[in-house]
């Protein structure tokens, strides 16, 4: 069997993710085949636009950002037990309190003015995203009902804020926010494309999420938390105050996204900027298994399939919406690894053996 011959952190990190992967593919294609048009022409153009055509690698990577951090709060929100549905609002959040500090302040040097608009992003989402943890831990109210509710508030006021006139930018035809000081855009990477210093900052981000979950004494609370509230309590730890704590932080890293996104690209935001990233990003934290380093290849996965399906749809008429469908099976099949097992023929774990390789799936960097 194959998982006689790999060690059970691998069977359980690499390859059942991997196989998910290959399974959403798979059905993805034999759905375009019952359309009557050509998967391997369709699956070759939607490569073809992620990875090979002029700036194509360039705009995947652009496009993997928010999913990195996106992925990165939700998979520190489901080490703590919770989930986290409101990435898309507080990614709204985030981008209007940053984009707010981002075109007030100016006259300052770079180095000042993207830290400033970065903290005021992450801050928001901290914010918004810590109503729902603490509505948790007063009143024990469910995270998903609270964060899907606050995501409509955050449309709504941002709306509100920026095709009601609070925010809006004078004299433009598209409802927008005044354009951000020069000095608070982030530089780009690459001359000739648009990818920017973001990327950097959002891949210091993983090893320094990783650190905060498995070597600080917040993160060996939040993980407590999540994995038997009552015995982290029993040990004298503050549930209420790690609940609340661990929403924060996953709302900072969603509102990190959302200024990132503003500061390194449009340069305004509008009320439409998160465009379902957070929502797909439930997909990326999952298929990283809520490890922050397999975040990074979930995040470019999600990043080329996002990148790729325009293009897809130019050269073969299939729908962009087929990256839905790949989306869609890649969560079924990652939720419910024991079909992927069947598929490949890997026999059960026992309990034992189960708990030893998520303990080294965590420590395996």
């Amino acid at each position: 069997m194959i998982n006689r011959r790999l060690p059970p952190w691998a069977v359980n990190a690499i390859l059942v993710p991997l196989a998910s992967v290959l399974c959403g593919f798979v059905v993805a294609g034999l759905v375009i085949a019952v359309t009557g048009s050509d998967p391997f022409q369709a699956l070759t153009a939607l490569f073809q636009g992620a990875f090979t055509n002029h700036e194509a690698f360039a705009e995947t990577l652009v496009a993997s950002i928010p999913y990195i951090f996106l992925g990165l709060g939700l998979a520190l929100g489901f080490k703590a037990g919770l989930f986290n549905i409101g990435a898309e609002g507080q990614f709204y959040i985030g981008g209007l309190a940053g984009v707010f500090v981002a075109y007030s302040v100016t006259g300052l040097p770079g180095l000042v003015e993207i830290p400033l608009a970065i903290v005021a992003g992450m801050l928001g989402g901290f914010v918004w995203s810590g109503i729902a943890g603490a509505l948790k831990a007063r009143f024990g109210a469910h995270e998903v009902i609270t964060t899907i509710m606050l995501n409509y508030v955050a449309f709504l006021l941002a709306n509100y804020l920026i095709d009601g006139g609070l925010m809006l930018a004078k004299h433009v035809s598209t409802p927008r926010t005044p354009e951000i000081d020069p000095n608070a855009q982030l530089p780009i990477i690459i001359p000739g494309t648009r990818l920017h210093f973001g990327l950097i900052l959002a891949v210091v981000a993983v090893p320094a999420v990783w650190f905060l979950i498995e070597r600080t004494t917040i993160g060996f609370q939040l993980r407590s938390v999540g994995f038997n509230p009552s015995a982290a309590r029993a040990n004298g730890m503050s549930v209420g105050r790690t609940l609340v704590l661990s929403m924060g932080i996953s709302g900072a890293l969603a509102g990190a996204a959302g200024i990132v996104q503003i500061l390194g690209l449009s340069h305004h935001m509008t009320d439409t900027v998160a465009a379902g990233y957070g929502f797909d990003a439930i997909a990326v934290a999952l298929l990283a298994r809520s490890n922050p380093w397999g975040v990074l290849p979930a995040a470019f996965l999600f990043g080329a399939l996002r990148n790729g399906a325009s293009f897809m749809q130019l050269e073969t008429q299939v729908s962009a919406d087929l990256v839905s469908i790949v989306q869609a099976m890649v969560i079924i099949f990652v939720a419910a690894p024991v079909i992927v097992r069947w598929l490949l023929r890997l026999r059960a774990q026992p309990l034992q053996e189960l708990q030893l390789a998520e303990r080294d799936e965590a420590t395996v960097v």
